[in-house]
Order: structure tokens, then C-alpha cells, then sequence
């Protein structure tokens, strides 16, 4: 199907609760929902970092992340504009494109009139839930993905995901049919050249009890699949060598690699500084593994790898011959943190990795931090915390003062800064050395400045 981008802005009820996580929510808004909640002066936060990184913050329309949240979905285009993926639960999910430039946001792909269908509930395309990811024809790579059940809906009534491909170009977007049925999208990576695209699935534990992860390839012009391996590990990130092979991670620590050449699926082992990958490195657990950010080099022979709960970074070569990828710890991402929650690593265009990584830190909250490591270096380096300069960038408060829901995700500090208090959900290196991260309640972009954090100003390749 192609259809032209046509956005609709509904005007609709509050989503229904969400049957896994309804408590929790709910838990959040009473605690959370005071807009810029100070941290009380008499009780000064500790453990704050001794270095500032400014930001910028824009929020996404709100009718398209009315709960506040997204994932992972943001990637620069070749024009220069961000690429955006929402959640909507219940109700459909939109793709936002961000011009930083004039600092202004525009649907661009409305999920259910692209797909044509009229589904709520559990049926919903309630997700862009993949990283998503750039042709080099400048095309946009998404897919969409399940919401979350009340407890009326059964697995089934969600008819799976649908990856997606928006050209900015012509404003139009294809879509290709469910790969699996009743499981969503998790994943999409182009490989124009050979004419595919490499898409992994998620059931979200369900019927459980572990996840079903289907590894496939795409036929981007038949629309045909060729599924190549269940590997059990949720959210993946597929990755494309600079020979053109795939890889996807395995429940357990394995790592899928498919040529394309040989039309076969390889299944290697893999090392951390010559030994095998320990449980304290977060990227061979099992049964329940963490979700494991993961990005590639530009030169396309390194891969970077990031897991959730672990205060490190890794890299992989991608040049080894044989049956084992030598991995080697690149060093701590934050110093002295007791625990951290990483949801967004990226590798730019410049090569160098960008972590938007929160520690936790008493009387704040999940504190934002910015790590960047530039390829030769020793270790890491985290850039300090990230504060918000203009805090009154979107109403807070509706008209009878009250607190808007799912805003609560910002605090005030004792000295006036602006930080964001939950975990992050995306990051995104532009061509001009900015760095974009998202945040959430209100769900939001916040834009660091490449001169902010000891970057070279790339204006002229921001077109």
C-alpha cells in the first residue's frame, strides 16, 4: 500500500488503562504529577554531578503521546529533520517530524490511514516502537507494534505489526504486510543495496514464558519474508556489517549473523576481553535478559553495545574471522553511580557514541546524564547532567490549575535548574554535532548543542 501523508489530529477520550502496568501508573501520577516539583531546600539532593550540560526542550504533540511516552524512535534524516515514532495506547501512533531549525513539529505519517484500517483497543497500532533508521535513499524505516490489553482483550485481537517506509521526499509511505501474526515490530534495518530490509518481532511475553523474537529478512520489493530464526530476545537491535551481514542478538548471550551471500545463519559465541561474556556484564543473561541497545560504526566493522542496567560500554569487531565476535569493555559510562537505566545509545554519523543514560539519585529521581565515547579513546566521558533551560516550554497546569496527567516527569532543584526525573527513551546524534534526546512526561525532544558538549559545529552538513 502507498498512501500520501494526510495527518489527522483526533480529538479522544484518555486512553484506557493498561491492564500490565495500570497500578504502576497510577502509582506514578499521585506521586509524580505536580509540574516542576521542587527538591526541598531544606533537604538538598545528593549526589549530583559537579558538570551542567545545557538543553532545549520542544515537546511532541500531545494527542500522540497522550500517556507521555515513546521508544527509542528518533534517527536524523538527510534533510536535516527528526524522525519521531509516538504511542497512543488503545489508539493508533503517529511519526513526527522535528525541524530544528524553525523548532517545529508536524505529523507526517498517521499509522491507521497509512495501513487503512479503523482499529482500537488491543487491535490498535498503538506503537512506532522501533529505532528508526535511514535508507540511503533517505527513506524512513519504522514498524509499529502492540499496546497493552485490558483485561477483557486476549493476545489475539492485536493482527501484528507492520513495518513501514516513509519517503520524506515525496511524503508518501509504504507499507508491507504482518510478518508474524499477532506479534509486533521491534525492529527494522535497511539494506537497500541488496534490495531487503532485516525486522525482528515481539510478542511482549506473551503467551510466554519467554518472548518470541522471529529474526526475518524483507524482500523490499515483493514484500515477501524469509524468516531466518526464532532467538527469544526481546528488543532487539539488528544491526549491517560492512559486508552486508546482519546480525541479532540471541537469548543467552549468542549472536545471530546472517550472510546474505551464502543465504545462511551463523550462530557465534562472543567474548568480553578474551573470556566469556560474565553475568555482570548484562549481555548473556537468561531467562530474562535486559534489553541491550546496540549500534554500529559508520565503517559499518564495529559494533557498540550498551545493556540496560549495566554502567558500561562494550565494542565488538566485526572484522574476526571465525566462529566467536572478540568484544572488549570500553569503560564505565558513569562514575560512582550505584545504578543506572540506559534506553538510548546511539552511534552518529561522526562515529562517535552517544549514551543518554539516568543514574539514580536520591531526592531527584532517574537524573539524566550525557556519555559520549569518540572511537581510540581511553574511556567514556560523561558530559554531567542535562538541565532544561526553558522550563515553561509547554503547558503544565490545564486551565483550572490543575496538573495535567502524565507531565510529572520534571523537577526543579533548589538553584532554579530544570531536570527531567525519568528514565529516557532515545538518543540521536545529528550531522551538525547536536545531540536529541527524548524524555518523558510530557513526552519530549530535548536538543543539546554540539558547542555544549565539546563539539565541532557541522553546520553546513545540517541541510
Amino acid at each position: 500500500m502507498v498512501s500520501a501523508a494526510r495527518p489527522s489530529m483526533p480529538a479522544f477520550p484518555f486512553c484506557r488503562p493498561r491492564l500490565a502496568f495500570a497500578v504502576a501508573v497510577a502509582a506514578l501520577v499521585a506521586a509524580y504529577t505536580a509540574p516542576l516539583a521542587p527538591v526541598a531546600a531544606e533537604e538538598p539532593a545528593r549526589g549530583l554531578p559537579s558538570q551542567w550540560v545545557p538543553s532545549t526542550a520542544y515537546v511532541v504533540p500531545k494527542f500522540t503521546a497522550p500517556e507521555g511516552e515513546g521508544y527509542f524512535s528518533i534517527i536524523e534524516g538527510h534533510n536535516g529533520r527528526l524522525y519521531i515514532g509516538t504511542h497512543a495506547n488503545a489508539v493508533n501512533s503517529w511519526l513526527v517530524e522535528f525541524d530544528p531549525k524553525a523548532g517545529k513539529m508536524d505529523v507526517v505519517v498517521d499509522v491507521h490511514k497509512a495501513i487503512g484500517i479503523t482499529a482500537s483497543g488491543f487491535a490498535a497500532q498503538s506503537k512506532i516502537h522501533t529505532r528508526n533508521n535511514v535508507g540511503a535513499s533517505g527513506k524512513i524505516y519504522f514498524g509499529t507494534k502492540q499496546g497493552y490489553p485490558t483485561a477483557e482483550e486476549k493476545r489475539e485481537d492485536y493482527p501484528g505489526g507492520y513495518p513501514m517506509v516513509y519517503d520524506p521526499a515525496t511524503g508518501k509511505t509504504k507499507v508491507y504486510p504482518i510478518p508474524v501474526p499477532h506479534q509486533g515490530i521491534a525492529s527494522i534495518t535497511p539494506d537497500e543495496a541488496r534490495g531487503v530490509a532485516y525486522i525482528s518481532t515481539c510478542a511482549d511475553h506473551r503467551p510466554g514464558p519467554l518472548e518470541n523474537a522471529v529474526f526475518l529478512k524483507l524482500d523490499l520489493k515483493t514484500g515477501k519474508y524469509q524468516q531466518l530464526l526464532e532467538t527469544n530476545h526481546f528488543y532487539a537491535f539488528i544491526v549491517v556489517d560492512y559486508r552486508g551481514r546482519a546480525y541479532h542478538p540471541i537469548l543467552g548471550g549468542e549472536i545471530a549473523r546472517y550472510d546474505p551471500a551464502t543465504d545462511r545463519v551463523e550462530r557465534l559465541k562472543q567474548t568480553i576481553d578474551g573470556k566469556p561474556a560474565t553475568e555482570g556484564t548484562r549481555l548473556a543473561l537468561s531467562p530474562k535478559p535486559d534489553p541491550i541497545n546496540w549500534d554500529i560504526s559508520p565503517d559499518g566493522k564495529t559494533l557498540y553495545a550498551q545493556a540496560m542496567r549495566e554502567n558500561a560500554l562494550y565494542a565488538y569487531d566485526l572484522t574476526a574471522e571465525g566462529d566467536t565476535l572478540p568484544g572488549r569493555r570500553l569503560g564505565t559510562l558513569v562514575p560512582g553511580a550505584s545504578s543506572v537505566d540506559c534506553r538510548a545509545m546511539c552511534c552518529g554519523p561522526s562515529g562517535t557514541v552517544w549514551c543518554a543514560i539516568t543514574e539514580n539519585v536520591p531526592k531527584v529521581g532517574n537524573l539524566l546524564h550525557l556519555v559520549s565515547y569518540t572511537p581510540g579513546s581511553s574511556a567514556p566521558v560523561d558530559h554531567g547532567g542535562v538541565y532544561i533551560t526553558n522550563p515553561d516550554y509547554t503547558e503544565f497546569t490545564a486551565a483550572d490549575g490543575k496538573p495535567l496527567p502524565f507531565h510529572g516527569g520534571v523537577t526543579k532543584l533548589p538553584d532554579g535548574k530544570t531536570l527531567t526525573k525519568y528514565v529516557i527513551l532515545g538518543v540521536c546524534e545529528a550531522r551538525n554535532g547536536d545531540v536529541h534526546i527524548l524524555s518523558m512526561h510530557p513526552y519530549s525532544v530535548l536538543t543539546v548543542k554540539a558547542a555544549d558538549i565539546g563539539q565541532p559545529d557541522k553546520t553546513a552538513g545540517s541541510e
